[in-house]
C-alpha cells in the first residue's frame, strides 16, 4: 500500500516540473509577441524628418512633395 503512494509522489513532481516549463514558455511567447507588436506598430524615437525620408525612400511620396514637406518641417 505505501509502495504505490511513493510511486505517485515521484510522478507528481514531474507533472509540476512540466507544468512550470510550459508556463515559462507561454510567458516567453507572450512577451516576444508584445515586443514584436510594439516594434512594428510605433515610430519609436524617429524625428519627423526621419519619417519623411523613409516615406521618400519607400516611394510613397515624390521628390517635389518631399522637398515641400521638408521645408515645412524646417
Amino acid at each position: 500500500m505505501f509502495h504505490g503512494i511513493e510511486g505517485h509522489g515521484w510522478g507528481m513532481s514531474w507533472v509540476w516540473l512540466v507544468g512550470f516549463i510550459l508556463f515559462v514558455i507561454i510567458i516567453w511567447i507572450i512577451v516576444k509577441s508584445i515586443n514584436q507588436y510594439n516594434k512594428s506598430n510605433g515610430a519609436g524615437n524617429k524625428t519627423p524628418i526621419d519619417i519623411l525620408k523613409e516615406r521618400y525612400a519607400k516611394g510613397e511620396i515624390d521628390k517635389q512633395e518631399f522637398e515641400e514637406k521638408k521645408r515645412d518641417l524646417i
